[in-house]
């Protein structure tokens, strides 16, 4: 039997110093439980750009196709932002999504009980927090038509379309439905059925969806902004929530920060099941590229990490080496060793990226 493929693109910024802790994982599967990848590696955003002039290439993007998982880093920099729109290194990733179809992206946001105190609520409203956000990632406002800037009575006008069809909805349902049976069996739908028509759309297909294929699953529906003010609220009281492809960009990222560090979360992109039945899938941590510090070996890569965990138990059948990553990492955390980004007033052990790789690489070798 082949080992499952899996493409890296690092990408940029941090990128390539978060990946390479990942890759110190994958060497350790391979020699401590045996666990094999055929591991392939390319270029993607500004990375791609300087050397081919593009975000992506062709072949790239047919290698991502072929293999059973992509891990990407991260993409951009100030170095690229005078670039024309068309190949901007972000474009790289938005036809990664596109061409591969991922229409169901996975933002889990978990608060480790070690880091409740980071977060800007109260601990007893995010200690446990442990939700799921499906955003839907190829449709939408970010890709709707008509869009661009144009020029009217003498002004310019900025147009962007929220366009969704039947199916599109209904696919990313499915998954948020099935998601849930794997976990709480809760589904929250959020949208603004109540000044938007596809808002409308999204919540009659979703409770068509439930009532012909999941009555099993408990289904609430919830206006956006409102969606938004209860994150904040009281957080726990959701399981899994499905959302566009706007909403979910904002909502995740609120969730995101209610755990206390955004170098904390990973994501995973689903799409059609393959020829050996498993989805086409990229993961990826939900930071950014953080110029900022890149190069200076303070990054957290724990997020990435945790997004290559999310990679064994979607893509490759792996749960219990899922868990058992997820454990290391838990464990680090509880034990005080901290990247800058998780440095507070109680202290802990201050470490760079590659010490933090090293020490859940410790924690690994304790799980045998």
């Amino acid at each position: 039997m082949a080992n499952p493929s899996l493409l890296i693109l690092a990408g940029d910024g941090i990128g390539p110093e978060v990946m390479a802790e990942v890759k110190k994982i994958i060497t350790w599967m391979g020699d401590k439980r045996g666990i094999t990848f055929d591991v392939s590696e390319d270029l993607v955003g500004g990375a791609a750009y300087d050397a081919h002039g593009t975000p992506l290439t062709d072949a790239t993007m047919a290698r991502a196709q072929e293999v059973d998982a992509v891990l990407l880093g991260a993409v951009g920099g100030p170095k690229y932002d005078k670039l024309d729109f068309s190949v901007k290194p972000e474009r790289g990733l938005l036809r990664l999504r596109k061409e591969m179809d991922l229409f169901s992206n996975l933002r889990p946001a978990q608060c480790f009980d070690a880091l409740a105190d980071f977060s800007s609520l109260k601990k007893d409203v995010v200690a446990g927090l442990d939700i799921m956000i499906v955003r839907e990632l190829t449709s939408g406002v970010y890709f709707g038509e008509p869009r661009g800037i144009f020029t009217e009575g003498g002004e310019r006008v900025g147009i962007n379309t929220q366009r969704y069809t039947e199916s599109e909805i209904a696919r990313v349902a499915r998954s948020a439905f099935e998601l849930a049976r794997r976990r709480g069996n809760k589904v929250c739908s959020m949208e603004k059925a109540n000044v938007m028509e596809s808002g409308i759309l999204w919540r009659d297909v979703v409770t068509e969806v439930h009532q012909a294929e999941y009555q099993d699953v408990e289904l609430s529906h919830m206006y956006a902004d409102a969606g938004a003010m209860q994150l904040c609220r009281w957080p726990k009281q959701f399981d899994v929530i499905v959302t566009d492809n706007l909403f979910g960009d904002l909502l995740s990222d609120a969730a995101a920060m209610l755990t206390g560090s955004l170098g904390m979360l990973p994501s995973a992109s689903l799409g059609a099941p393959m020829a050996n039945g498993r989805p086409k899938a990229m993961y990826e941590p939900v930071h950014g590229s953080a110029p900022d510090i890149a190069g200076q070996g303070k990054a957290n890569p724990i997020a990435c990490i945790l997004s290559f965990a999310m990679a064994l138990r979607y893509s490759f059948d792996m749960g219990d080496e899922a868990t058992r990553v997820e454990k290391a990492v838990e464990k680090v955390l509880a034990d005080g060793v901290r990247t800058g980004d998780l440095l507070g007033p109680e202290g802990g052990t201050p470490v760079g990226t590659s010490a933090m790789g090293d020490a859940i690489l410790a924690a690994l070798d304790a799980s045998l």
